[in-house]
């Protein structure tokens, strides 16, 4: 599993793009309607930032701001680190491992593709999916 390369695991489905000017408000009933725990910040077509069940915590509701009215740009994690597509997904475990992160943006040509998450790891679905891919080309 960690070898396979992001590309191939990535679930576009997951992918939720959001500008700056986006309220919390709106990007969490984004992510809560996508099932998923984050969103790429985009701008112009670029990755700027990525926003987080977290950032959700401690940068909105702890600072007591307003999430119908406090804006992605002043609360995201800026200039994310992002992963290129081509890249295995062991990379992408070890940086978000080595950062202290879950989920990290896959960048292909400077434009956001895809998203994958630590939870990916876990999923038993993606373990047997890339079981099978595997037996079936003879690697195991």
């Amino acid at each position: 599993m960690f070898s396979v390369r992001i590309r191939s695991m990535m679930e576009l489905e997951k992918m939720v793009t959001v500008s700056p000017q986006t309220t919390v408000g709106e990007a969490a009933r984004l992510m809560a309607s996508a099932g998923v725990g984050a969103v790429m910040v985009v701008d112009n077509e670029a990755l700027t930032g990525i926003f987080t069940e977290r950032d959700a915590v401690y940068r909105v509701i702890a600072a007591g701001l307003d999430a119908r009215t406090a804006r992605l740009a002043d609360v995201m994690t800026p200039s994310p680190l992002s992963v290129d597509p081509e890249r295995s997904f062991g990379y992408a475990l070890q940086l978000m491992h080595e950062h202290g992160f879950r989920h990290v943006p896959v960048v292909e040509n400077g434009k956001p593709v895809g998203i994958v998450s630590a939870r990916d790891a876990l999923d038993p679905e993606m373990e047997d999916f890339i079981c099978e891919a595997q037996r079936r080309e003879g690697i195991r």
